[in-house]
């Protein structure tokens, strides 16, 4: 689309989120041969730096854990694709879609099938304050913080501290959590899922151990998967706990206001952008989540309004970790000290 066309990027008024979605539909349709290629371009490196990592344990250690530190970035864009997989949005076969997110959800640790649904609640609740609880970070109103005990404030502190959240978090998610369809337990096709994943998952390891020892689990699968985990826990907290996120009571919710007003636009230079298959276009994704990742860049190229919405660049993002309370009456995410100061 020629930008000059574009009446959003003329008027000066600004497009309401509703009417967005009817324009971005025409950015739905996938390329099969573009998404083929970014499976390639992404598995080819991830399964040549593992050889090469395992390679490197009769060498040195050190340069094998080393090698651990990309596979983990090449693991983050594969749970990129996987997550279009669980869109419906990386080919237009719906089969096609679950069946490679089934495979790569092996590698990423991540059962597909539950997953795409706690996702799916994630989109479809996000910003609600009545349905908080699955599939995002908890985030606590103000006035529920002052309501706890000095136990329950206690908890909720250790909780949001980063030592916590992107230190021990990451391990727990994916190593622990993702082990049991957490959110879906009593029914039987996510249970299917997960211990299906699981029985792949020791398969895999047991292969592993039977011609490398403890040494490539250690080295090479632990470390990558951790830096996979926390990349991936960091960029999904980035796009939704900032200052002026979006969060409404459940009676003034709405789904497209959350996902353009909720979501940010992490502005990453362009290999880390690459890296994390655009997922930093994040208010664009949200209000419409069928397009494919690798035409997300071109929403902003037709769209200024977009383009400039929401903007975080990598230095402000970091102050977004002092952000813990959702404040009802500013409408802003804040910190326990300036709840205190403003509230008591």
């Amino acid at each position: 689309m020629d930008r000059q066309s574009d009446p959003s990027a003329q008027q000066s008024e600004p497009r309401d989120p509703r009417d967005w979605v009817k324009l971005l539909s025409q950015y739905r349709d996938p390329n099969w041969k573009q998404s083929w290629f970014e499976v390639a371009v992404t598995a080819i490196p991830f399964i040549l730096l593992w050889v090469l990592a395992w390679k490197a344990l009769s060498v040195s250690y050190w340069l094998s854990f080393a090698l651990s530190l990309p596979i983990g970035v090449f693991l983050v864009r594969l749970f990129t694709i996987q997550h279009d997989c669980g869109h419906g949005s990386f080919f237009a076969s719906r089969r096609m879609n679950d069946w490679l997110g089934r495979v790569l959800g092996v590698l990423t640790l991540t059962p597909y099938d539950v997953w795409r649904r706690t996702h799916s609640i994630h989109h479809s609740s996000h910003g609600n304050l009545g349905r908080r609880g699955i599939g995002d970070i908890h985030t606590m109103t103000v006035a529920e913080y002052r309501a706890l005990s000095w136990l329950g404030r206690l908890n909720y502190r250790l909780y949001r501290n980063p030592i916590i959240l992107f230190g021990f978090g990451p391990s727990y998610l994916f190593f622990l959590q993702n082990r049991l369809p957490i959110g879906l337990m009593n029914m039987s096709k996510y249970w299917i899922s997960a211990m299906l994943t699981n029985l792949a998952l020791f398969v895999a390891l047991a292969i592993m151990y039977w011609f490398g020892g403890w040494a490539p689990i250690l080295i090479i699968f632990v470390p990558s998967t951790l830096t996979a985990a926390t990349i991936g826990m960091w960029l999904f907290y980035v796009q939704h706990q900032f200052e002026n996120a979006h969060w409404e009571a459940e009676e003034d919710w709405q789904l497209h206001d959350a996902a353009l007003h909720g979501s940010s636009y992490y502005v990453l230079p362009k290999a880390l952008q690459w890296a994390s298959a655009n997922i930093g276009i994040h208010h664009v994704h949200h209000l419409y989540s069928r397009i494919p990742f690798y035409r997300l860049p071109e929403v902003l190229r037709d769209h200024a309004e977009l383009a400039s919405s929401n903007r975080m660049t990598i230095r402000e993002s970091f102050a977004s970790v002092r952000l813990h309370l959702w404040d009802e009456q500013s409408h802003k995410l804040m910190s326990f000290r300036q709840a205190r100061a403003i509230y008591g």
